[in-house]
């Protein structure tokens, strides 16, 4: 089932149950999903990994949002945002721990042979597609920067 409808499913459910912070996060989903349709042109289907990468941008969005909000003392609007990032969470696939990560990065390490931060991008353009979905790109980064200082 394509996420286009997996999101109209989840969007019938949460109008039925008058749930206003999965709706208004389904709704930026769907809005995401055909914004980026029509700037693609004749193209009528996301691919899934354009989709995966779609929905980790609105998360990253909410999240950064939040952060910005507490800073500000602002945890009236920080809550919806992270409410918002556990319901479009929902249609990523489960994330990878620390230690998940940093295991497929040390396997990437030893096959690419790197052994200094001059190889930096060959392992976290390994990494970065082989953990495309399952991990965010700054826990990436981060362990990749620790294992090879």
């Amino acid at each position: 089932m394509s996420l286009q409808v997996q999101i109209m499913d989840a969007l019938k459910t949460a109008m039925k149950e008058k749930n206003t912070v999965a709706l208004e996060a389904l709704r930026a989903v769907k809005s995401a999903i055909l914004l980026a349709q029509t700037e693609s042109g004749a193209k009528e289907e996301l691919s899934e990994a354009e989709e995966l990468k779609l929905l980790q941008k609105l998360v990253k969005q909410r999240k950064d949002s939040a952060v910005i909000f507490s800073q500000q003392g602002r945890n009236d609007l920080a809550e919806p945002e992270l409410a918002q990032v556990a319901v479009i969470e929902q249609f990523l696939p489960k994330q990878l721990s620390e230690a998940e990560i940093a295991q497929v990065i040390s396997e990437i390490i030893a096959k690419t042979g790197a052994n200094s931060m001059a190889d930096m991008g060959k392992v976290m353009g390994m990494a970065s597609s082989q953990l495309a979905g399952k991990a965010d790109g700054k826990t990436i980064s981060t362990i990749v920067k620790a294992k090879l200082s």
